[in-house]
């Protein structure tokens, strides 16, 4: 009997007839998980991609546990005769069916409870919870905040039973032995990159027609089995149809921090490291134990609450909610959901950092990996973080001396050390260049920046500290966590000076609410451990202060980590184009048959989309945004003119990308000179993208209000239309996350090639890296072929393009013209790095009578339709 899964003809979970396009992606989904392939899809917003992962990922997990079963069934045939045979069969599969039958049962009782909780609560008198532990100033004995190696050396000298200590062990990490066995499975890991992503997935995860914990047994026999396959793939149910109380399709989770997941409002309230405060009242007794940790002997409460977090799917709000009804710990109840989920959601830095995986007990052996749309980012040090950091280090210095073991002395002196001298370095470095730059400007910001490697900065930092072994420092920091310890011990002495200052108190919540110096430190080490080859540590003058950085310039090491071990990995994402990039950034390593693309067009039909490349202007003048033509006026001036005639013909909204705010500020002041700016206000509102990001709201409530104005306000015969048009920024907050749907952007205008700065020393060290990787690898170039630091550079220039454009047409019957203002558009090159189902439909022009005609005509169309 062949186990290997044929690719479906059709996926009856989908909540509809789905589209061609949300078909194939489907289809090429499930086959790569068969066949244990890594993927990159590119499938616009708008098309259904996130209901279309989730439906094809989990229609091979339910097909998958069909699998298994039916191997078990196999193998319990053996050798025997026919009718021993059958009976060994019927015996198996009574057992699988008791066993599915007794565990949907168990969750189904735990969905009643929950749903009983949820109704005592909402009956419940509204008052304020009395907790004991908040009621007096809990005194946590200083030895709590030694490093953790020297607190489990004085197991005789605290009073800790062995009690407390498994159960600090059970709820630090999944348990792996528990009253009950706990079943694993194959799981669908889904990491995005915000939670508000993931609750959308959950949203999305509703409306599929599946049931992971339901699938029949007697499917499974070899009779059965002989019947069409889409038969199988039904939901079905095992629970009477007037049982209000349904058994949960999905077994899923959602993993958050404590500052997520924390319901202890005193615990929450106080400055310092949460997730320290949490680990030390792990150890209490009593009225100083947080009350929603369950003790020891009732370990029970937070096995009834990990079933109610499987019975049915819950995002963080909920899992919050319902740790509340219960009065159990969400987040000590979701870590113990892992082990029997089938669906675990997650921000992707927990998913990519191995660290934070083993902190979890995740095992992504042979598991389903979807990663939706990562972004790689570099870690940054300021001098005030440095300097904070060394000085509260030396204050747990002096405080815990006397009672650190000579092992930890050592250690900490070690690192006191380090850091000091990574002080001096960064202040010498500082008082350099402001000797050789008095009065920095823009010309002398390439002197005020040094990159160097990790191993030259540590010989810059002098012998003492080049002999120092930084993999010990980093099995240190992490095996004592010394850093929360004394980030721990300094919040509980600030606050203890700040007493009933309500000012003081208020400054210690702000603090509460960032990340602790020392962490921050931490990280930098740790990143300082990688391959000096990896990364690149940048100093550089901002405001006239100190900031050092460290950039990971090989991405692919913390994705290798994760596809040499799961099954499958699936990196989705709206823009993925050009998909070159995301190869030769994360998966040069990898074997070419054991990588697959998958990038779709769009759901919407070709009608409802123009893509126009403009290359000359009303004036005949040439257009080419590039950098050293910036602040030409004639070209400035030719842009103005532009814009007057498309506000002419865009109804509605309007939303023009220009490549940096420094070339919007410039061409605003040409505008207002000129009076190009006056005459697009009679035409329609103008907002512009501010650079402080807490601006941004505002100005998108505006435009929206404006953009559903029905009438026009000006007098009659002001040529004033009803609409508005937006100045935003590639790459700024505008150009990601948002979405301009329907009349919010008729039209998007992108002016320009948002090409880097060549000057900028990390841009220089990724393109030396690429260059170094490619000789490495003994690639050999095409005539006419460009150097990996080139195609990197027009990739990170066009990834930025495609994402701007990406916040128009968000779904099927939307529609809107792009337009893209620059010559350098219609070469060869530059269009095969737009997305598919822009690229097809791209129309060149020639003149800007041409862009004119082409505009009116579809306007018109959509106009006649409505």
């Amino acid at each position: 009997m062949s186990l290997k899964l044929e690719t479906p003809g059709s996926f009856p979970a989908f909540p509809f007839l789905p589209y061609e396009i949300q078909f194939n992606l489907m289809q090429h989904l499930y086959t790569s998980i068969e066949d244990r392939k890594v993927t990159i899809v590119e499938s616009p917003t708008g098309t259904g991609k996130t209901l279309s992962l989730l439906c094809a990922s989990l229609t091979w997990l339910r097909d998958e546990l069909d699998r298994v079963k039916r191997g078990k069934l196999a193998a319990s045939e053996g050798d025997a005769l026919d009718w021993v045979i059958a009976q060994t069969v019927e015996r198996k599969r009574r057992e699988l069916e008791a066993d599915e039958l007794e565990y949907s049962e168990r969750l189904r009782k735990a969905k009643q409870k929950e749903a009983s909780l949820r109704k005592t609560a909402q009956n419940r008198a509204k008052r304020a919870r009395t907790e004991k532990s908040s009621t007096s100033d809990v005194h946590l004995d200083d030895m709590a905040f030694l490093p953790d190696d020297d607190n489990e050396a004085r197991d005789e000298d605290d009073n800790l039973s062995p009690e407390v200590r498994a159960m600090m062990k059970q709820l630090e990490r999944p348990s792996k032995v528990d009253a009950e066995p706990e079943p694993t499975c194959t799981k669908i890991y889904y990491a995005s990159r915000t939670h508000s992503q993931l609750s959308q997935v959950l949203h999305e995860l509703e409306k599929l027609q599946i049931n992971l914990s339901g699938t029949s047994v007697l499917s499974l026999h070899p009779e059965a089995s002989k019947s069409p396959p889409d038969s199988a793939k039904r939901p079905i149910s095992l629970v009477d149809e007037d049982d209000e109380v349904t058994t949960p399709e999905v077994r899923a989770v959602s993993l958050g921090s404590r500052k997520q997941l924390c319901i202890n409002e005193n615990l929450k309230g106080k400055a310092g490291d949460l997730d320290e405060a949490c680990r030390q009242r792990l150890s209490e007794k009593g009225d100083r134990r947080c009350q929603y940790l369950p003790p020891i002997e009732d370990e029970i409460r937070i096995l009834d609450f990990r079933d109610q977090v499987l019975a049915t799917p819950k995002d963080i709000e909920d899992l919050v909610v319902s740790g509340q009804n219960a009065q159990t710990c969400p987040y000590f109840g979701s870590r113990r959901a892992i082990t029997q989920a089938q669906l675990v959601m997650l921000p992707y830095n927990l998913l990519l950092q191995s660290a934070a995986r083993e902190s979890l007990g995740i095992d992504l052996k042979d598991q389903v990996i979807i990663i939706d749309e990562a972004h790689s980012t570099c870690l940054q040090l300021p001098l005030k973080t440095l300097t904070t950091s060394l000085h509260q280090l030396s204050i747990y210095l002096a405080r815990f001396k006397d009672r650190l073991s000579t092992q930890n002395s050592l250690h900490l002196k070690r690192l006191v050390g380090l850091l000091d001298a990574l002080l001096k370095y960064a202040e010498e470095w500082k008082g350099e260049r402001n000797k050789v730059n008095p009065n920095p400007g823009p010309a002398k910001a390439k002197e005020n920046v040094e990159t160097m490697t990790s191993g030259e900065l540590l010989r810059k930092l002098g012998r003492k500290v080049e002999g120092i072994n930084l993999l010990e420092v980093e099995a240190y920091l992490k095996k004592s966590r010394i850093a929360r310890k004394i980030s721990g011990y300094c919040a509980k002495e600030l606050e203890k000076a700040a007493g009933a200052d309500p000012l003081k108190r208020a400054k210690l919540s702000r603090l509460s609410n960032t990340t602790p110096p020392l962490h921050a430190v931490e990280s930098f080490i740790v990143a300082l451990t990688a391959s000096s080859d990896d990364g690149r540590v940048t100093f550089s003058m901002i405001d006239d202060q100190v900031e050092i950085k460290y950039q990971h310039l090989n991405p692919a090491t913390y994705f290798r980590e994760v596809v040499e071990v799961a099954r499958s990995v699936v990196l989705a994402g709206g823009t993925m184009s050009p998909i070159s990039d995301v190869t030769n950034q994360l998966f040069t390593w990898l074997s070419a048959e054991k990588l697959t693309t998958f990038s779709c067009g769009h759901i919407i039909p070709a009608s409802n989309l123009q893509t126009l490349v403009v290359k000359k202007g009303p004036r005949g003048g040439d257009l080419q945004f590039k950098f050293d033509r910036r602040n030409d006026q004639a070209l400035l001036a030719e842009l103005g003119q532009i814009m007057l005639n498309f506000a002419n013909v865009v109804p509605s909204g309007m939303v023009v990308f220009v490549p940096s705010y420094s070339f919007l500020h410039v061409l605003i002041n040409a505008w207002e000179s000129s009076g190009t700016l006056e005459k697009l206000r009679s035409k329609k509102r103008v907002f512009m993208e501010p650079q402080d990001a807490s601006g941004v709201e505002r100005v998108l409530r505006e435009y929206a209000a404006e953009i559903q104005v029905p009438t026009v306000k000006a007098a009659p015969g002001s040529g004033r239309k009803a609409g508005a048009l937006l100045f935003a920024v590639i790459g700024a907050k505008l150009s990601e996350g948002l979405n301009f749907t329907d009349d919010l952007a008729r039209a998007v205008v992108i002016i320009g090639l948002p090409f880097a700065n060549l000057a900028s020393p990390e841009l220089r060290e990724r393109m030396q890296y690429v260059n170094r990787l490619e000789q490495s690898r003994g690639v050999k170039r095409l005539p006419g072929v460009k150097d990996a630091a080139t195609e990197l550079y027009e990739n990170m220039c066009m990834n930025a393009v495609n994402q701007s454009i990406g916040r128009a047409i968000r779904h099927k019957d939307d529609w809107a013209s792009l337009v893209l203002i620059d010559g350098r558009y219609s070469s060869p090159r530059i269009r095969s790095k737009l997305p598919k189902w822009i690229g097809e439909s791209l129309i060149i022009t020639e003149t800007f009578g041409e862009v004119m005609k082409e505009m009116g005509r579809f306007y018109r169309e959509k106009k006649s339709r409505l």
